[in-house]
């Protein structure tokens, strides 16, 4: 594997939350490309009802995803790690083309490659519709969240 994606198991504490923070901020660029480079080329995804596996088939989903999730912005937090495993809680907010915002809860399981890739990305989602009033994440579109944005704990999500 030639490929590297540092931090590289076995993961601390502080190189875990590094993992989750670039996750975050790869996935809040919303380009299905970059963010399909972070997972092995025959990483294997469970998302809600969905089973596929392989880079084009993470492109494709995502694609679909941000074209129908509108100003999608997401915030990961840290739940648990293993030499080779994460697991995360997350939020992201987005509106459907008919202006209807929504907000989705979720936990993801990851288990990684020696070389830092995701091989296994397990995600179980809820959405729950918001009005626009209720949201609760305003960062500008333009790059990824704030250092000083509040988190999921902070935000008592």
């Amino acid at each position: 594997m030639s490929e590297e994606r540092p931090p590289l198991p076995p993961f601390t504490a502080g190189t875990a939350a590094k993992k989750v923070r670039g996750a975050e901020d790869g996935w809040n660029s919303c380009d299905p490309q970059r963010v399909s480079l972070v997972y092995t080329p025959d990483s294997r995804w469970r998302n809600r009802s969905e089973f596929f596996e392989g880079r084009p088939a993470i492109v494709a989903f995502l694609t679909r995803k941000w074209a129908r999730e509108l100003e999608y912005r997401l915030i990961k937090e840290l739940w648990a790690y293993t030499e080779d495993r994460i697991a995360v809680r997350f939020a992201y907010e987005f509106h459907d083309e008919s202006g209807n915002w929504f907000r989705s809860y979720g936990n993801e399981n990851w288990e990684f490659a020696p070389n830092g890739l995701m091989r296994f990305r397990r995600a179980s989602i809820n959405d729950l519709p918001i009005s626009e009033a209720e949201r609760k994440f305003r960062w500008d579109r333009s790059g990824p969240r704030p250092a000083d944005h509040p988190g999921l704990t902070e935000l008592d999500l």
